[in-house]
């Protein structure tokens, strides 16, 4: 069988037969692919933990006619114990490799910026560079935005103003003003959409300067810009936080047409 080397992040495992198990795996040059790791589940594999969900290794895999198999594995990012020790850090970690998997609904197609935008936010969980949340919110609006699915947050996506944005349209595509909001739009507050704004740039100062905001507050705060913070509720009587989760779960749900179950458990 034709052999091929690559590195990649493990999304998830399926059990096979008694001792095996098919791995998911999003590479950097191959896209998403499934292949056999074939003796994983016995006390004395060869692979031993690299091939579980949150890992990152160096892979040599022969081609198969239905499935690959692997046939080495050395690790790259030894990810997993730092996550699975943090709930928060986990439920976030299975946001990021859930959406990855469904972000490639076909095999073998290359994304090496999707790919190295999921290890980074992996990364960043197990080395807890900022809230979990936030890694993971970020993540989701990036990947999918990458993908092709950015929301319009600096203009009403209907008028183009850039004044009285007041709402948010998943369907529509992002903000609205008051004027041009649609039934199914959800009413969001200026700092709501900063915080949109930030997670989808990445922007790191602002949002951890939001949580140091929370910190000292003692409560669910949110800095809009720095220095000022927000302590509304929004209209539904969801916290600041809560609200934009709900956003940014319901964008990656309606452009995915599928739901992200990990996200559930943060709802909870």
């Amino acid at each position: 069988m034709p052999l091929y080397k690559d590195e990649g992040l493990v999304l998830r495992t399926v059990k096979l037969g008694e001792a095996d198990r098919i791995i998911t795996i999003l590479t950097r040059d191959h896209g998403k692919i499934r292949a056999v790791a074939k003796g994983v589940r016995r006390l004395k594999s060869r692979f031993g933990a690299r091939l579980e969900p949150f890992m990152r290794a160096d892979l040599l895999i022969a081609t198969g006619r239905s499935l690959d198999v692997v046939s080495q594995a050395s690790s790259k990012g030894m990810y997993a114990d730092r996550i699975i020790t943090d709930y928060d850090s986990y439920i976030n970690a299975g946001m990021v490799v859930e959406t990855a998997d469904r972000l490639f609904s076909a095999l073998d197609e290359p994304s090496p910026r999707q790919y190295l935008l999921a290890v980074g936010a992996i990364s960043a969980l197990a080395r807890h560079l900022h809230a979990p949340g936030d890694i993971g919110e970020s993540y989701m609006l990036r990947a999918l935005a990458l993908a092709g699915w950015r929301p319009r947050l600096d203009a009403c996506v209907v008028c183009g103003e850039t004044e009285g944005l007041c709402a948010f349209s998943v369907p529509g595509g992002g903000a609205m003003c008051g004027k041009d909001r649609t039934p199914e739009a959800r009413r969001v507050t200026a700092s709501q959409l900063a915080r949109l704004r930030a997670l989808l740039a990445g922007d790191w100062d602002a949002l951890n300067a939001a949580v140091r905001a929370r910190g000292e507050a003692g409560g669910d705060v949110a800095a809009a810009d720095v220095g000022v913070v927000d302590v509304r509720m929004s209209a539904g009587g969801e916290s600041h936080a809560a609200a934009v989760h709900a956003i940014v779960e319901e964008w990656a749900e309606y452009y995915l047409e599928r739901p992200i179950r990990s996200a559930h458990l943060l709802d909870s």
